[in-house]
């Protein structure tokens, strides 16, 4: 049957039925009721019976469905008394929204005032940096003590006590000095890393000037990517608790400071994924600038890798190298179907089944619930690791026929779910052979779990390097988790060492 499109139903009404000889009319009315079955079976889907997260079960609830409905009725029963009542429009009301103005871009605008400190910061302490060598002929240079500083700035920095946080303002003094030979030497701030994006009119640059700190942007950027809290919350946030203000343009830049920092960490990261023996793979859906985007992840016992790219199988390029020979475990989806060496998550086969067993069909639920008992008896066989020797009446034996049966039954879903058991066969029962190979993709789904919250929240990210600055942070944070290493303080030295151009440490194996 072909689905019935908006258009199709639009055609439908009672004069229609009613020109309709009787057979012509038992067709319609069975493509409408399987039209209503799946509309039914799509309403009653949840986290249990399919892939949707549990988060989307609220929207599920009957109170949710009721509340929508008499929300939908009152809409309805709003357009019919506006469309009995003629329209006052005045001339404001007439100006397209967005078509023929210029929509405004997120920051600052051009023109706009600016907002300046109005109490000057008071330095805890002072630190004096003297150029130690001559630029000129190398020689050492002697400090001296009636040298007046050439440049200087403030540092607010974040640090950790025993019974909570403090942060402090530093005054950092740049001094000159002559040579022997008449150089005159200046100490500067060491620069690092640049973020070059095209079209940008100044660049990201990693840099030791700068008025916040390595420990409380890396602060700034837990709140941000941890926590998922927004830029003017964080504000709120730093000037309520902590005693700071900082602009949102200043947030933002040390949330993809951090991010910058982190992003060499993963390269290697993903250099040691290559030799793993087994790997959990997941996508879900991700928003870059309002264009459909994916997140993948990669996570070992000690590693977790994120990346943002496109759905196609070559995005996998940026995660699994040729050069690896370990074990895939990964849902359905196609674009691991050539990999030889994987196993398919039983538990989204499992939720498929379930969703079957609540068809309206009953022997369609029948086959459903066959299906179900034999996925969960293989699992249940792993579990205990009392397999049967006898392989003519083996668990996947039995799957095997029960999936044979299903591929002629009509019921669309059952007849997919089936075939997707039949061609990915091997892969479905590597975990029965290969003992070693958890059953499930639960690890991969739930380091994706925090992701899909941010996704909700935030919409995504606005940028490319917004997005390398995210997966980046999520990737360092994930696989310190692992190895039992405090994440923060790691980061914070990452982008000390980052804003010097120095090369950053590797993330300790606890053992």
């Amino acid at each position: 049957m072909n689905r019935l499109s908006k258009e199709d139903l639009a055609q439908m009404n009672r004069d229609y039925f009613q020109s309709l000889d009787k057979q012509k009319l038992v067709e319609v009315a069975g493509n409408l009721h399987q039209l209503a079955v799946q509309q039914l079976e799509k309403l009653e889907q949840n986290s249990s019976n399919s892939s949707l997260p549990p988060s989307s079960d609220q929207f599920k609830s009957k109170e949710k469905l009721a509340l929508l409905s008499e929300q939908q009725t009152e809409s309805q029963a709003s357009q019919t008394e506006s469309k009995q009542v003629p329209k006052q429009v005045s001339e404001e009301s007439e100006k397209p929204k967005s078509k023929g103005f210029a929509l405004k871009k997120p920051g600052k605008q051009q023109g706009a005032k600016g907002i300046w400190r109005t109490t000057p910061l008071v330095p805890n302490q002072t630190v004096a940096h003297h150029p130690l060598t001559c630029a000129s002929c190398n020689s050492r240079l002697e400090k001296d003590p009636e040298a007046k500083a050439h440049m200087g700035y403030y540092v607010l920095e974040l640090e950790k006590l025993d019974s909570g946080i403090e942060v402090k303002c530093t005054l950092h003094h740049y001094y000159q000095a002559t040579c022997g030979c008449g150089h005159q030497t200046k100490a500067k701030p060491q620069i690092g890393y640049v973020s070059v994006v095209e079209g940008r009119s100044r660049d990201l640059c990693l840099q030791e000037y700068g008025l916040v700190g390595s420990m409380l942007a890396t602060f700034i950027a837990s709140l941000a990517v941890r926590y998922r809290m927004s830029r003017p919350k964080i504000k709120e946030l730093l000037n309520d608790w902590v005693g700071v203000s900082l602009s949102v343009g200043t947030i933002d830049r040390c949330i993809r400071e951090v991010g910058i920092a982190c992003s060499p960490v993963v390269e290697e990261l993903i250099e040691e994924l290559q030799s793993a023996e087994i790997i959990h793979l997941d996508e879900t859906p991700w928003y870059e600038k309002g264009k459909y985007r994916w997140l993948w992840v990669a996570i070992t016992n000690t590693i977790a890798v994120f990346h943002i790219g496109s759905r196609r199988k070559e995005e996998l390029l940026h995660l699994i190298s040729e050069a690896f020979v370990g074990w895939l475990v990964t849902d359905g989806y196609g674009a691991y179907s050539s990999y030889p060496k994987r196993q398919h998550c039983l538990a989204h086969l499992i939720r498929k089944a379930i969703a079957l067993t609540q068809a309206l069909d009953k022997e369609v639920a029948d086959l459903g619930q066959w299906l179900l008992e034999e996925l969960r008896e293989l699992i249940h066989a792993l579990a205990t690791g009392d397999g049967e020797q006898d392989e003519s009446d083996s668990h996947p034996a039995r799957l095997y026929r029960v999936c044979r049966l299903a591929t002629v039954a009509e019921h669309t879903k059952l007849k997919a779910l089936a075939k997707e058991i039949l061609t990915d066969w091997d892969a479905v029962v590597a975990c029965f052979y290969h003992p070693q190979l958890p059953p499930t993709n639960n690890e991969a789904e739930r380091a994706l779990r925090h992701a899909v919250i941010a996704r909700r929240i935030s919409y995504g990210t606005r940028t490319s390097e917004g997005s390398l600055a995210y997966c980046s942070v999520l990737s360092v944070v994930e696989t310190c988790r692992l190895r039992k290493v405090d994440p923060w303080s790691y980061i914070a030295i990452v982008l000390t060492q980052a804003r010097k151009g120095i090369k950053h440490p590797p993330i300790p194996v606890l053992s």
